[in-house]
């Protein structure tokens, strides 16, 4: 276990969740503005509609057809406005983001893992983990007492 590495997933999973993020939202923003734009097209075959009608009621066939072949127009612009933006994002971007965030998980798990042996490992055996520090201590005791005492002259 190391903490580096800890930290080092870490920023690379908070790195790819803010390029996942930002893909998804440009994405929703293009969308929302295409439909937005859609809507008013449509809103448009909906007026010129109501036109036909009110052609139909005053004045001669012509207007009548033309504001009809009109609005039926901007109903098939509307209609493949809202296709398009119904797609899917592109896959190369998203997949890529997926794969790192993916594997930074994996390396976390993977620290998680060490990082629980350890410590249920010092919590099992605890000298375990004081061996390395008792070494040198008992080896500064013994050379201690092997010192003979200076003799007061």
């Amino acid at each position: 276990m190391n903490t580096e590495n800890i930290i080092k997933h870490l920023r690379v999973l908070w790195r790819t969740e803010r390029i996942i993020a930002d893909i998804r939202l440009r994405h929703l923003l293009i969308g929302l503005g295409l439909r937005a734009f859609a809507a008013l097209i449509a809103a448009f075959g909906l007026l010129m509609i109501e036109l036909a009608a009110y052609f139909a009621l005053v004045h001669a066939w012509s207007a009548i057809v033309a504001a009809s072949i009109l609005g039926a127009i901007n109903f098939a612009i509307a209609a493949i406005l809202f296709l398009i933006a119904g797609r899917q994002p592109s896959g190369g971007e998203i997949e890529l983001a997926n794969e790192i965030h993916g594997a930074t998980i994996e390396a976390l798990q993977l620290e998680a893992r060490a990082l629980h042996a350890q410590v249920t490992g010092a919590v099992h055996h605890p000298l375990n983990g004081l061996l390395p520090l008792l070494t040198p201590l008992v080896g500064i005791v013994v050379k201690s007492l092997r010192k003979s005492p200076v003799a007061p002259s």
